[in-house]
């Protein structure tokens, strides 16, 4: 694989990830960083900065840049680096409402110009061995499914960013989006969502809890359950090992159920009944084991490719617009309290 030239947008805590990570690759260079505070300290990284991606794009056109801008921007990052031929990895959301998302997966398709979308679990082992046991039907057929998401973020974590105070920065955007993501990769697509939402506690525009219902086309029924005020050990960030930043406490956050057993995730574990279904009879267990990675990584290494047209999006715009969707289908619910079909 040739070497590629890559530039980060916006350089929040998901920005500078990205940064390290591209740092720490032998075929990626880091080649700009786009941030229009330039009073943040990007010492750490041997590239040039610029305010704007006008002002370096009259510098520098890369192979391919990563959009970690606040939500509400992304679109416009996007398109401005699509009409200039540049493929994009957009961090999730796709962007902060459906406006205009149509119009810049319609461009991208115009000009050949391929859009990853940053739904990055997607790329975590545990998420790969779980979608391979539930493909080889080792449940039997899933029945329903349940996703835990509860965490105290400290007050400083929206001192800092002001903007995450904001309608659209809450929790369901933020967060939720990533457990809605994988049910729709485990269990196919919606048909509704019921949801009710409860307004943040600090005073904040957005949302700090709220619970949902969905109904998948393939029968599934699954609840959610998302809340940024609550001091708790489930949710994927406590339970996957997956960033250092978080103590880990060795819960599970996911639950399917099928009609021959169930399993919990992360710990890949699937409890069933010994000889057939009956609730009278004992479990048996069965641990699945797993390589850990580094998902943001491996998410570069498949942008490295898509760039050079190795290989498809594994996480398409369409894709990234169909859990948008959902998200303002779960916020529409909440408001007009009223069953939503998608």
């Amino acid at each position: 694989m040739k070497s590629l030239n890559i530039v980060v947008v916006g350089f929040g805590l998901i920005g500078q990830r990205h940064c390290e990570i591209i740092n720490n690759q032998k075929n990626i260079n880091l080649s700009a960083i786009v941030e229009n505070n330039l009073e943040k300290n990007f010492s750490n990284f041997n590239c040039k900065n610029y305010s704007s991606i006008k002002s370096m794009l009259s510098e520098h056109k890369p192979d391919g840049a990563i959009i970690a801008s606040p939500s509400n921007m992304h679109v416009d990052h996007a398109l401005e680096l699509i009409e200039n031929d540049i493929p994009v990895l957009i961090e999730k959301p796709i962007s902060h409402s459906l406006d205009n998302v149509e119009k810049l997966i319609k461009l991208a398709k115009n000009k050949s110009i391929p859009i990853l979308v940053g739904h990055h679990r997607r790329y975590n082992e545990i998420i790969t061995s779980a979608k391979k046991i539930l493909d080889e039907g080792l449940i039997g057929n899933i029945r329903s499914a349940m996703s835990m998401c509860w965490f105290y973020k400290p007050d400083n974590y929206f001192d800092i960013a002001p903007w995450r105070k904001k309608l659209g920065a809450g929790p369901i955007s933020i967060n939720l989006i990533h457990d809605l993501d994988l049910l729709r990769y485990f269990c196919g697509e919606i048909e509704s969502v019921q949801a009710s939402i409860k307004k943040s506690v600090r005073g904040f525009e957005n949302e700090d809890n709220a619970s949902i219902l969905l109904n998948f086309k393939s029968g599934v029924i699954a609840t959610m359950n998302i809340s940024d005020s609550i001091v708790s050990p489930w949710s994927w960030e406590m339970n996957s090992n997956e960033n250092s930043d978080f103590p880990q406490t060795g819960q599970n956050c996911y639950f399917i159920g099928g009609s021959k057993g169930s399993l919990s995730i992360p710990d890949l574990k699937i409890w069933k009944h010994e000889n057939k279904p009956d609730w009278l009879t004992q479990f048996k267990t069965e641990k699945h084991d797993f390589k850990n990675n580094q998902p943001l990584e491996t998410q570069l290494q498949h942008f490295a490719k898509v760039i050079q047209k190795i290989e498809e999006p594994r996480v398409s715009a369409e894709e990234g617009y169909k859990s948008l969707q959902a998200i303002e289908a779960i916020k529409a619910s909440s408001e007009q309290k009223k069953i939503i079909v998608l």
